[in-house]
């Protein structure tokens, strides 16, 4: 029986669907939870950038999954 890891905070998938229990993003399997930190942290910088542009933005969203995989979490500072 194979399992399925989250490559950044190393959580066992239970029962992974594709698409909406995990995502498979440049040859690495993130669980929803860290994905949404993800998005939450790539947010605010996306809405200063302009004008939008597409290779930008997807290296900046693998510099952050590269950076949350070496630290072993998605670092998000919530501000209220």
């Amino acid at each position: 029986m194979k399992t399925l890891n989250c490559d950044i905070c190393e959580a066992v998938l239970k029962a992974p669907i594709s698409g909406r229990t995990y995502f498979h993003l440049a040859h690495r399997d993130i669980c929803e939870s860290c994905r949404d930190k993800l998005d939450y942290l790539i947010k605010p910088v996306l809405r200063t950038k302009s004008p939008f542009s597409y290779d930008w933005y997807t290296k900046l969203f693998l510099e952050n999954i590269e950076k949350s995989i070496q630290k072993g979490k998605v670092e998000v500072k919530i501000v209220i």
